[in-house]
């Protein structure tokens, strides 16, 4: 009796290259689960991969070239292994479609955020020599045709899609045209994917999705979704991300301020404080909309820390609209923020106007960027001498350093033996570094 050839009993290797936003994290999380239904094991090493698997994003400029890039350094790695199959999924992928096929033919499957339930059979016809794209946008729940999520120990910290789509259609946006119309998934599915990650050692689960805050999966919107799952024994922190303006409801606002698991951290996107900017954008609310709704959820929920996202250049962006973005940040006071150059989305409708001048656009953004810098500094300093709960997550760069989230989602540094991954415990902020805190563990 002659042994097995040891390749035959050693699974294959699954790498995967995940680009952007939360939801890819999470998305590339369950294309792993469902590869690995099939045998395969994840690396970090592309070189010892029998699959490569980039999931992209398209929300930035110049996302496809990016990807395209990629794509070409994995020509050497394809030429040395004939046998590698290399897919591009997400949104890319659903954007470029077939085209990917005929520009990069090293390619073997093209498949679209919503259909990636169907990656297993396609990586077997691309095993038997036939490429596949799949950009449909599926009557099916993919989330149905997934497997269980039958995980080993795994972080203190985990995503969870609860939201995906957009039916907003800003002007500048490609979401609702790569990941389709609003959906929710039920609520009872949700709960039951916490409890599964909450018995495999997670304490913060965030809940995402392009519009999370338009989840309407439960009777009570996500603010019910979030008393239920605060319910969760073992399950410590909630957070979601990202919101619209437009669909924070009443009873959300008021979960924030009576439910303690509901972290004091909230990112609502207003993009400019323009009316007329915002008209332009089609983002269907105002400045002082934005601003009385500012109050709202500060009065429910007073030590909040907020967030946002600014788009500087939008085409027609006048200086005095550019003014009144930066007089909306005075008024608010953001804790962080993310800020970019207007960019052109093809197919969207922006991408037909005419751009401010780049020098404007660069000029506008530095300013805006420093104001936004000086608010953070600020909101860090005034942490310092204050106790706050920290959830460890991971080893620091230095020997014995821990670093670890507080409610408001700042980075927190610190040292201590009892301070291992997954410990929840009260942290006295000793000092403030340029994006994050350093503290002294008091003890859980």
């Amino acid at each position: 009796m002659t042994d097995q050839p040891q390749t035959d009993s050693k699974p294959k290797k699954l790498f995967i290259k995940t680009y952007g936003c939360q939801m890819n994290v999470y998305d590339s999380e369950r294309m792993a689960e469902a590869m690995g239904a099939e045998g395969y094991v994840t690396t970090e090493v592309a070189e010892e991969a029998d699959m490569v698997l980039l999931n992209t994003c398209h929300i930035r400029e110049k996302a496809a070239e990016k990807v395209y890039s990629d794509l070409g350094r994995l020509r050497p790695l394809k030429a040395a292994k004939p046998d590698l199959k290399i897919g591009v999924a997400g949104c890319v992928a659903q954007a470029e479609g077939a085209e990917i096929l005929e520009r990069m033919p090293l390619v073997d499957l093209v498949v679209g955020p919503q259909s990636y339930h169907r990656l297993p059979a396609m990586a077997k016809a691309a095993g038997e020599g036939r490429k596949s794209v799949d950009t449909d946008f599926p009557a099916e729940d993919k989330f149905d045709h997934l497997p269980t999520r039958d995980l080993p120990k795994r972080g203190p910290t985990a995503f969870l899609t609860v939201q995906e789509g957009c039916d907003k259609f800003c002007a500048f946006c490609v979401v609702p045209y790569t990941r389709g119309a609003e959906v929710s998934r039920p609520a009872e599915r949700i709960l039951t994917e916490a409890r599964a990650l909450v018995d495999r050692g997670v304490r913060e689960i965030t809940l995402l999705g392009q519009n999370v805050n338009a989840y309407h999966g439960h009777d009570g919107g996500l603010g019910g979704l979030v008393r239920d799952l605060a319910r969760i024994e073992g399950l410590a922190r909630i957070r979601y991300t990202t919101s619209h303006p437009n669909d924070m409801d009443e009873a959300l606002i008021a979960a924030h301020g009576e439910e303690p698991k509901l972290m004091p951290y909230l990112h609502l996107p207003v993009q400019s404080g323009s009316d007329r900017i915002l008209k332009a954008m089609n983002r269907k609310h105002t400045a002082e909309a934005y601003l009385r709704l500012v109050e709202k959820i500060r009065a429910a929920r007073p030590d909040i820390l907020l967030t946002s996202d600014f788009i500087v250049g939008f085409p027609g962006e006048t200086d005095e609209d550019f003014e009144a973005t930066m007089d909306l940040i005075r008024a608010v006071g953001y804790g962080a923020a993310f800020s970019f150059k207007y960019s052109s989305r093809p197919g969207t409708p922006a991408a037909e106007r005419a751009p401010v001048a780049a020098e404007v656009a660069d000029e506008r953004l530095q300013r805006l960027q420093a104001l936004l810098t000086e608010q953070q500094r600020a909101a860090q300093t005034a942490m310092v001498g204050r106790e706050v709960e920290v959830l460890i997550e991971k080893p620091g760069r230095l020997p014995g350093q821990m670093v670890g989230k507080s409610g408001h989602l700042h980075a927190v540094a610190l040292s201590h033996p009892d301070a291992r991954p997954g410990a929840l415990g009260r942290v006295r902020i000793t000092a403030s570094n340029p994006n994050s805190l350093a503290g002294e563990w008091l003890g859980a």
